[in-house]
Order: C-alpha cells, then sequence, then structure tokens
C-alpha cells in the first residue's frame, strides 16, 4: 500500500508542477524551497508534503521518458 495524500496536496502539487515545470528537480529540499517562495501555507507539514509529492511525480516523469 501506498501514501494517503489529501485532495489539496495533490491539487496543488500539480497546479504548481504544471504552471512551474521547469522549477522543480528530484531534490526534495530544492522543491520545498521552491514551494515556499511560491505559495503562502500557513503549516510546514502541508508545505513539505506539497514538496515531496511533486518530487515523487517530477521522479515518475523521468522514469518514463528515459
Amino acid at each position: 500500500m501506498g501514501k494517503v495524500r489529501i485532495r489539496l496536496v495533490k491539487r496543488t502539487a500539480r497546479e504548481l508542477l504544471e504552471k512551474y515545470p521547469d522549477l522543480f528537480t528530484t531534490d526534495f529540499e530544492h522543491n520545498k524551497m521552491v514551494v515556499k517562495n511560491l505559495i503562502d501555507t500557513k503549516s510546514k507539514r502541508i508545505r513539505n508534503r506539497i514538496a515531496g509529492y511533486i518530487t515523487h511525480l517530477v521522479k515518475l516523469r523521468e522514469k518514463r521518458s528515459a
């Protein structure tokens, strides 16, 4: 079984990745800082979950294109 992510995290991550595809990499720490600059989240936990899901999506995208 995989991790369960709330709809807010998935939707926000997909929107950010669609708008700014060249800003994100497979590095979680880098993505965390980019998400912090792009959106104003009230909690670190939500920001980190969005950054983690973006990292996951970027890795999947690279895997498919390779």
